[in-house]
């Protein structure tokens, strides 16, 4: 049986979880483009993966009476995928939007991107 101080940490921990959730949902659907969009599920998701992994440690660790880290490994990986996706989602997103000729977009003049059509730039 866990401490009642354990037990109140961890419903913390999953309320800190579960807000995190429900704010990066809702910044999905208030934010108007893509690129504003992106960032609310994306720190959304890792805080509250992050939240469940300490509640998941805590709780695990005194119910078994040893240190319980193995929703630390979840926590870590959802922490280094979840920008580098985010990262290449914007790039796409990006490309995309200069190939529409986009205003919003600076073109790549100077390094022979789309602007270019791949010429050299001298």
């Amino acid at each position: 049986m866990t401490p009642a101080w354990v037990d109140a940490f961890t419903a913390v921990l999953v309320a800190v979880a579960g807000l995190a959730a429900l704010i990066g949902s809702l910044g999905v659907l208030r934010l108007g483009s893509f690129f504003q969009r992106a960032h609310a599920p994306t720190l959304g998701a890792t805080l509250a993966t992050w939240c469940l992994a300490l509640a998941t440690m805590a709780q695990v660790s005194f119910a078994g009476g040893q240190l319980f880290v193995h929703a630390a490994l979840i926590a870590v990986f959802i922490a280094l995928t979840a920008p580098i996706t985010t990262i290449f989602l914007m790039r796409a997103a990006i490309f995309r939007e200069r190939l529409r000729g986009s205003k919003d977009i600076p073109a790549l003049e100077e390094s022979g991107g789309p602007a270019n059509h791949g010429q050299d730039p001298r």
